[in-house]
């Protein structure tokens, strides 16, 4: 699976939530609130547009149910209780659940350092729900991705799910599970972004190529988009926001999905070495490439002109993400947008190599990062009304 979110997305990278290579941290959709995508799979060279469609609602039918869930919790105002330790039952002995928290946060900083330094910017309860997102996402990345990869069978990712099940309905299996369980039953996160999560994980199983981008953003939003559901409710979005939540959830998946492809671009060699392609079938051919010049590894013009528009396209749901950074919770905002600005930069660097992903991994130097925190922190500190004022005196 193209390297993905996971241990490219922390907080710090992120708002991220994952560590291995699938995952990703607010998310993103690409779909403004009304149900069209300002960078839709349709606009990507797909012939077919009811099919090139198809995903994308999928997708949003699940935006507009977490949004939901949002919406009811703030009309209820119901709000998140503050450190409580709690015990919880599991497999019949109790636990503290700030012991169970804590491991969730030794897992993180040892495993997503960037990441769990951006929790730390949050408020403790929200610190801890995203460390508990974090550490399953990464054991279910593990599933098919980890040393015990070429073990794992389809039902193996069936007894995960109904694990996953039983600790949403308050059973859970072990400590990691049990601060989850905690987590979704302060927060309003549904269960539905996980289980999708882990169908990306079955697609991982037996798909090696994607014949068309319709088909790629369903992936994208399985592996990485998730995340961002999963997290956008712990986040917060800011009181004085005046967006639709469906609008925040979009801007969050788009991230998730600008990630993901800058994932897939960056390991395109990696990836070819597993005899794996996560690439438009169709685009390529369309550029007059095909899997051989994938597997064979050359710099040509044909491949250049090939990566110009995928950049392009990651590019512009990056675009549609930062609109919606601001809309976030003031402690949400530096780990997301820090996240964004670096992520992006991947993409400079692909270019800056000549766009040889093959032999060569692009990667964001210590420097930038740290030249990047700043900036982003300034841009934290505009709230979403000021932003909005500013666009209009502009306009």
């Amino acid at each position: 699976m193209a390297t993905q979110m996971m241990r490219v997305v922390s907080p710090a990278e992120v708002s991220v939530v994952v560590g291995h290579s699938r995952l990703s941290p607010m998310g993103s959709s690409r779909r403004k609130s009304v149900g069209k995508c300002s960078v839709a799979p349709s606009l990507v060279a797909n012939p077919v547009k009811d099919v090139a469609m198809s995903s994308e609602q999928k997708v949003y039918d699940v935006i507009l149910k977490q949004a939901a869930l949002v919406e009811q919790q703030l009309r209820s105002k119901s709000n998140v209780s503050l450190d409580v330790n709690l015990e919880l039952v599991i497999q019949g002995a109790p636990y503290l659940s700030k012991d169970a928290y804590d491991r969730c946060g030794q897992v993180c900083a040892e495993y997503a350092k960037t990441f769990y330094l951006g929790t730390l910017l949050m408020t403790p309860e929200r610190r801890k729900a995203i460390w508990a997102i974090y550490v399953w996402c990464r054991r279910t990345d593990e599933l098919v991705d980890g040393p015990n990869a070429s073990y794992i069978t389809p039902s193996a990712l069936d007894r995960w799910e109904a694990k996953l099940e039983d600790l949403f309905a308050g059973r859970p299996y072990d400590m990691f599970d049990a601060a989850l369980s905690d987590t979704v039953s302060k927060f309003p996160v549904d269960i539905q972004p996980f289980k999708d999560m882990i169908k990306g994980m079955r697609m991982d199983l037996k798909k090696s190529r994607y014949k068309n981008f319709d088909e790629l953003y369903l992936y994208c939003y399985y592996v990485a988009g998730t995340v961002a559901l999963m997290s956008v409710p712990v986040m917060g979005i800011a009181p004085d926001s005046q967006a639709t939540t469906e609008s925040v959830y979009d801007a969050a998946l788009a991230l998730g999905i600008a990630n993901q492809l800058t994932n897939i671009l960056r390991d395109v060699g990696e990836d070819a070495r597993r005899g794996r392609i996560y690439l438009p079938q169709d685009e390529l051919a369309q550029s007059g490439l095909s899997d051989e010049d994938v597997f064979n590894g050359k710099v040509t013009d044909k491949w250049r002109n090939f990566m110009k528009s995928q950049i392009r396209r990651a590019r512009e749901f990056f675009l549609e993400a930062e609109k919606g950074v601001t809309e976030l919770s003031l402690a949400s905002r530096w780990p997301v947008l820090a996240s964004l600005l670096l992520y992006r930069e991947i993409l400079d660097e692909i270019e800056a190599n000549d766009y040889n992903n093959f032999t060569k991994r692009a990667y964001v130097g210590k420097a930038k990062k740290i030249m990047a925190l700043p900036v982003a922190f300034g841009r934290s500190l505009v709230s979403p009304l000021r932003r909005k004022q500013g666009s209009q005196g502009n306009a």
